[in-house]
């Protein structure tokens, strides 16, 4: 069976079509600058990258030229659309659904009032939702949300010390993120290490320009590093993370800054660039850093900081922990910001193997040493495979 697997941003679309039997990517791309000039779409045919430039102006001319690529007689992966069984959605915030869900009428009007806890990306994802409706009404469709691995959080980790009219009544709490591949590699690293995991604790750290850290006790999330945005938590590329609120009020009043304004200083201006001056991109900071910048050895040092900060506290939530998880593009490929964020660590059980550590760059492995009572892993996140897995699941019933 085949499923589509649909990532919309406010001006782009990533896909990938899966052959679920051997659970093989048959065709992938990504079509950028929607709704500006020089529109293309991107995909791979047969190990070489093709880029189409065509007008984009919405998503729905998008998903039109995603299902013509699909189709295509030269570097197409289908001879027909009825090949396609389901096309599953990545969705960043769910709001309190707790699993998949296929998309219906009243599931749609429900989640539509979340639309505002995650402003950049729940409008594109309803987007890219009807532009494959309007032109495949029939095809089943299932929304897979970041953050429902995050809803078995108990209430003392997910509320805040607010007054509590603001949960009840305007749904202020923590739904986290990047549930999807939490969810992946704490099954996948179990499986990996031939544990079960009810008896595992199992600390998840997904590190890339969005990073966030999560605690997972027997199998089900109980703390997550984000809030009610993305925003909260870890230092990121360009997300402040934790932040004291009184420092962003005076921000404010010192700048004369509106809420809009703040926000933008506060997701796309700090961060590792913030504080580098550099870039978000770690290996250009760390390039800058070896180069003699200072303040980009500052901006390593408080991100690495931060995630030390977060495994420690969530072995102390959990009443210890069994296994360290480093999944994504930082997480997979930067053995310093594992180093530096597990070093020190060896209070808790954790000893590094820096041979090993230093070698691997994504590859699933077990990076600390055989006498270790916490064990160390690199495992790839496949956010996409779950999405299609679950797709597949819904659409079996």
């Amino acid at each position: 069976m085949k499923i589509l697997v649909v990532n919309c941003g406010s001006s782009s679309i990533k896909y990938k079509l899966y052959e679920m039997d051997d659970q093989s990517v048959l065709a992938a791309g990504g079509i950028e600058k929607i709704g500006l000039e020089g529109a293309f779409l991107k995909t791979k045919i047969n190990g070489e990258t093709k880029i189409i430039p065509f007008a984009c102006p919405t998503h729905t001319e998008g998903i039109k030229m995603m299902f013509d690529t699909l189709l295509h007689p030269e570097y197409g992966a289908i001879k027909n659309i009825d090949e396609i069984a389901a096309a599953g959605h990545r969705i960043v915030a769910g709001g309190r659904f707790a699993e998949s869900r296929l998309v219906d009428d009243e599931m749609l009007k429900e989640w539509i009032t979340y639309m505002d806890l995650a402003p950049l990306h729940n409008p594109a994802h309803l987007k890219g939702y009807e532009a494959v409706k309007a032109l495949l009404p029939q095809l089943p469709q299932v929304f897979v949300f970041d953050t429902a691995f995050h809803q078995t959080m108990p209430a003392k980790a997910y509320l805040y010390a607010v007054p509590y009219k603001y949960y009840e009544e305007n749904k202020i709490r923590r739904y986290g993120a990047h549930g999807t591949s939490h969810r992946f590699v704490a099954d996948r690293v179990c499986q990996f290490l031939g544990v079960k995991k009810e008896d595992q604790k199992i600390i998840t750290c997904h590190i890339g320009n969005g990073a966030s850290i999560s605690a997972v006790d027997g199998g089900r999330c109980v703390d997550t590093s984000m809030g009610l945005t993305p925003l909260e938590g870890l230092m990121m590329g360009t997300r402040s993370g934790d932040t004291d609120p009184s420092a962003v009020l005076k921000i404010m009043k010192d700048e004369g800054f509106t809420p809009d304004e703040m926000s933008n200083l506060l997701n796309k201006q700090s961060g590792v660039l913030g504080i580098s001056g550099v870039s978000s991109d770690m290996r250009e900071v760390t390039a800058a850093f070896e180069a003699g910048n200072e303040r980009a050895g500052m901006a390593l040092e408080m991100y690495s900081y931060r995630i030390k900060k977060y495994i420690g506290a969530y072995a102390a939530a959990m009443g210890g922990v069994d296994t360290i998880v480093f999944t994504a593009g930082v997480g997979e490929h930067q053995w310093d910001i594992r180093y530096n964020s597990t070093s020190g660590l060896e209070f808790l059980g954790v000893k590094l193997d820096e041979a090993k550590n230093r070698a691997n760059f994504g590859e699933e492995e077990v990076i600390s040493t055989p006498d270790s009572r916490v064990k160390v892993v690199v495992v790839p996140t496949d956010e996409e495979l779950m999405i299609a897995s679950d797709t597949l699941a819904l659409v079996a019933k």
